[in-house]
């Protein structure tokens, strides 16, 4: 008696169906373990950068093409990073990083920071995303909220660093990102809105003190900020909260 399906007395389609599933699904997976390696390699393991693992597999490399013109090669196993401004305070892999020379700019632990792209983030239309309110004219502070312009701006030793100068806004989310700061010497710096304290009568912001206001780091553009800068001037507030002061990177007990 013979079965449908059956081809011989001990193969079926059924059977055959699911070989060929199998073979599928592997493809599937290395496939995607393979997209899954074309960016962030080759990397360094641990800490004392030591190991450079390259991944396996790495697809042959890919050109997308960006908005406004620009392209993106990955995986670029030729690039260069920036180098690290710290030692590793261990000799096992993991131990932890500490900073050389400036931790406030070093790119360390609280102030680490990407090495994203030089570029302004643009909306649909092709405009900065963030732009202060002088450019951005449409936009204003709500009624019943308090504009910080012409606010004394205190660091977080309670002396002043500058006087509120204008509002960035994001046009996307539709909230305010940064206050810009006029301090000594006649510079512009940012702070970003949640490193602030917005009083009635005062900005406080508690990450840094007074004096490092000055060192902030600056835009090209003084009125566009790229994603780069973005990264490196919250960096900064985000390094400030542990190294601005020595004991704020001491134990607590």
């Amino acid at each position: 008696m013979q079965t449908i399906g059956n081809i011989t007395g001990y193969v079926d389609l059924a059977q055959i169906l699911l070989y060929v599933f199998w073979v599928f699904f592997a493809g599937l997976i290395y496939y995607l373990v393979q997209e899954n390696h074309r960016e962030g390699y080759p990397m360094e393991s641990g800490s004392n950068g030591r190991a450079v693992i390259k991944g396996f597999p790495i697809p042959e490399p890919k050109t997308f093409l960006l908005e406004g013109g620009h392209s993106v090669t990955v995986p670029d196993l030729a690039r260069k990073e920036p180098p690290i401004h710290g030692v590793s305070s261990g000799y096992g892999s993991g131990s932890p990083i500490e900073p050389t020379g400036d931790a406030m700019t070093s790119g360390i632990g609280a102030g680490a920071w990407s090495n994203r792209a030089d570029v302004p983030e643009r909306s649909h239309d092709g405009a900065p995303l963030l732009q202060p309110l002088r450019v951005a004219s449409a936009y204003s502070v709500a009624s019943q909220d308090v504009d910080p312009r012409g606010l004394p701006v205190m660091g977080g030793d309670g002396k002043q660093g500058g006087i509120v100068k204008d509002i960035w806004i994001d046009s996307a989310e539709m909230m305010f990102r940064y206050l810009e700061v006029d301090i000594a010497g006649g510079r512009s710096v940012l702070v970003p809105i949640p490193f602030t304290l917005i009083r009635r009568n005062q900005v406080e912001v508690h990450a840094i003190y007074a004096r490092h206001f000055a060192a902030v780091p600056a835009l090209r553009n003084p009125d566009q900020i790229t994603k780069l800068e973005e990264e490196k001037i919250s960096a900064y507030y985000g390094g400030g909260t542990l190294y601005a002061d020595p004991q704020r990177s001491e134990p607590l007990i």
